[in-house]
């Protein structure tokens, strides 16, 4: 079973976070930004080599800042690299597939009911009663009116499985993101493989 390459990143101590994620993104032909931070989710894509962050378009979300950032991952079909705090500053991984690495796919349902408003490539989506809110790096959302429960967003990820030799058990031992789409292109994308 071939495995996904996976190694340390270098990370400066003093670095402009934006700059550092615009390296690897471009070298790696990654498409989104997730990230999670102590005042919020910040999504964000990349276009022309520069990224492009929800703040920047909904003033209402957290910035990308080294201050209050936790963890952020850069990903795309095949790579994905982590950029994360701990105590003696940041870390940095990546998780590439090689030819024929075996994994298991999962789609994720993401939170969001309807479509607030859209602009420059982002929509703000808000999710039942609670009015819960992100605002997501896709335009184009097909939300159906009929169901007040609809969630067409997804997080596609790979899982990728360990087997153990000597006991026989099979575990996940390693998981990334890939790709952030909606259930109609996953069926689509379905449909065209067959």
């Amino acid at each position: 079973m071939n495995k996904p390459k996976c190694e340390s990143l270098e990370v400066p101590d003093n670095f402009d976070i934006r700059t550092w994620l615009e390296v690897p993104a471009s070298q790696y032909k990654l498409k989104f930004l997730l990230a999670h931070a102590e005042d919020g989710v910040i999504w964000g894509k990349f276009q022309d080599r520069n990224l492009i962050t929800a703040d920047s378009i909904f003033s209402e979300f957290a910035k990308l800042r080294k201050l209050t950032l936790q963890q952020c991952r850069i990903f795309g079909e095949s790579s994905e690299v982590m950029l994360w705090k701990t105590d003696e500053g940041f870390k940095a991984r990546l998780i590439q597939d090689e030819k024929n690495t075996e994994f298991i796919p999962e789609n994720q349902i993401l939170w969001g009911t309807q479509a607030k408003t859209i602009s420059d490539g982002f929509t703000l989506v808000s999710d039942g009663s609670q009015g819960l809110c992100h605002a997501v790096p896709l335009v184009d959302i097909n939300f159906d009116a009929n169901q007040k429960l609809h969630r067409p967003l997804r997080l596609c990820v790979r899982h990728y499985i360990h087997n153990d030799e000597e006991t026989g058990l099979a575990r996940i031992y390693l998981s990334r993101l890939v790709n952030l789409t909606t259930e109609k292109e996953l069926a689509n994308a379905s449909q065209t493989s067959k």
